[in-house]
């Protein structure tokens, strides 16, 4: 086997990613401290083609330098927007009929691995803070809680590990089938 080279990997361009379908997936980070990870949640995002990601509470904003050592240019391609406040966002999304799910380990969550998506159905999930999680009054307001099954000896996987999981699994189950 040879590994492909950039140049033959058929990528698009920032102008035909905007054009693209995408799948009707919200990205929301509450309160995220790392801007490493912020710019790896764009990329993930950017790579299974997410509608848009909110940035909440005291999650930094592009432009940032340490925001594009990860996101690598994709918070031109993938739409955003910030929102001071979650609750207020989590009411809004839900004024227009979006599902709103937390990535959190909560009293009757569901196992990522079992969470049906209807077809057609809108998402938006909540990443909470790297420290704390998904402010219990934003899962309050939530249609559901996901949680990401472990087996080892921690409690939690870092966030930008937590988006690529998540995405991967919910990008399958909205777009491949």
């Amino acid at each position: 086997m040879r590994k492909l080279k950039n140049s033959e990997l058929v990528r698009l361009t920032v102008d035909e990613f905007k054009q693209e379908t995408k799948i009707p997936l919200i990205v929301i980070l509450d309160d995220i401290r790392s801007l490493n990870n912020v710019g790896s949640v764009f990329r993930t995002s950017d790579a299974f083609l997410i509608e848009k990601i909110y940035l909440c509470g005291i999650t930094a904003t592009p432009p940032n330098k340490e925001i594009h050592k990860t996101a690598l240019g994709s918070t031109e391609s993938v739409a955003w927007e910030y929102a001071a406040d979650v609750v207020t966002l989590i009411q809004k999304l839900k004024d227009l009929n979006i599902k709103v799910v937390a990535i959190e380990q909560a009293e009757n969550s569901v196992m990522l691995q079992d969470f049906k998506v209807d077809k057609g159905e809108k998402l938006a999930i909540i990443f909470g803070n790297e420290v704390k999680g998904v402010q219990q009054t934003a899962v309050n307001l939530c249609d559901a809680v996901i949680e990401i099954p472990q087996f080892g000896t921690k409690h939690s996987l870092n966030i930008s590990v937590s988006v690529g999981v998540v995405l991967w699994d919910l990008f399958k189950k909205m777009k491949l089938g």
